[in-house]
């Protein structure tokens, strides 16, 4: 069977690049948010400490949100195929992200 028109193998590498940036970003966010309240804590500034709590605070919002995209592509794909006219398009949308993902 001849999954996303021939396209699988190049979806496949963008899927396993982008597994990577999912991980890697919320995880990079929490961190240097918790450096910079570190650093701040350290040089015992008030008003400093009260920023980096901003910025830490928004840090896990951003963290949370690049973590939570991919949910959201995918329920928002499901939903648009699920619209269409022809059962056969929704059906190749699920079938090739499952084989991308190795769900075959």
């Amino acid at each position: 069977m001849d999954y996303c028109n021939g396209l699988a193998p190049i979806l496949t590498i963008i899927y396993h690049v982008l597994q990577i940036f999912w991980i890697l970003i919320p995880i990079a966010l929490i961190v240097f948010g918790t450096i910079d309240l570190g650093k701040a804590v350290i040089s015992s500034d008030e008003k400093e400490v009260k920023a980096s709590q901003g910025r830490l605070i928004k840090r896990f919002i951003y963290a949370a949100l690049v973590f939570f995209v991919p949910i959201l592509v995918i329920a928002v794909m499901d939903l648009v195929a699920s619209s269409v006219q022809e059962e056969a398009d929704a059906e190749s949308w699920r079938s090739c992200y499952n084989y991308i993902i190795g769900k075959n």
